[in-house]
């Protein structure tokens, strides 16, 4: 969406500090020994509280309140209660989610307790990568330009990005245009940021993998050539000068 108007921004400030809080919150709770079905579960009450719809769910179906992907899940992963959270484990919550009418979406990739595997690295990589790409963003920019960015940063640190995996635009709805904002230089891709427009930017940053293909429940999503993937996500407007981060209450980049 466009914002026009000062009541479209505070419909959007107040959606995305939503989403930010439940990602920071799922974030502090989530602990080894406890199933990512009880972890949505927790975050799902959270959004019911503050009277916040869940998108995935309202949008597609999704079978829980907030995707939870753990180790080499990449993405939209299902909340199960065979899934039990260990130490090490490298976990990704995104939450998204509608507000009287306004959607926003964030997400973050860390580590459950002391980071035994290492993935620490490719987490810090990802967030850091988030904040240079975002920081570049405004009116007339190109969106390709932005793509070249983030994999020229991912290179640099020895991983790749996953390239059918993107960011998009969001207010309305969970996804509007530009429907792709992808972590690389699309050369078809001729679109330009739009001074006042709501987007979410994501990082999909991946130790071997360069697709995301899905598994047989129909939503997750994992590497094509394994390995895992990092991914931070903030929903911001973009201006003339620096972007507003609405979602910067979930603290990913602390």
């Amino acid at each position: 969406m466009s914002i026009t108007t000062e009541s479209e921004l505070i419909g959007m400030q107040k959606a995305s500090e939503v989403v930010a809080y439940t990602l920071k919150e799922m974030r502090n709770y989530a602990q080894p020994g406890m199933t990512t079905k009880e972890l949505d579960n927790f975050g799902g009450q959270i959004l019911n509280d503050l009277g916040a719809k869940s998108a995935p769910y309202l949008t597609y179906g999704f079978p829980g309140w907030t995707c939870i992907s753990v180790n080499n899940e990449f993405c939209h992963g299902i909340p199960s209660d065979k899934t039990i959270l260990q130490e090490g484990d490298l976990i990704n919550i995104d939450v998204s989610a509608e507000l009287d009418g306004y959607w926003s979406d964030n997400g973050g990739s860390f580590v459950i307790g002391t980071d035994i595997n290492q993935h620490q690295k490719l987490i810090e990589a990802s967030k850091e990568i988030l904040h240079k790409a975002i920081a570049t963003i405004k009116g007339g920019i190109r969106i390709s330009d932005v793509g070249f960015l983030i994999e020229t940063e991912a290179k640099k640190r020895g991983y790749k990005v996953v390239k059918n995996l993107t960011g998009h635009g969001i207010g309305r709805s969970l996804h509007e245009e530009p429907s792709e904002i992808p972590n690389f230089r699309d050369r078809f891709n001729l679109a330009r940021f739009k001074k006042n427009s709501v987007v979410a930017i994501e990082t999909f940053i991946s130790t071997t993998s360069t697709f995301a293909e899905t598994l047989q429940d129909g939503w997750t999503m994992v590497g094509n050539k394994g390995g895992f993937m990092a991914q931070h996500e903030h929903t911001i407007v973009v201006t003339d000068g620096t972007p507003i981060v609405l979602t910067e209450r979930n603290e990913i980049w602390n």
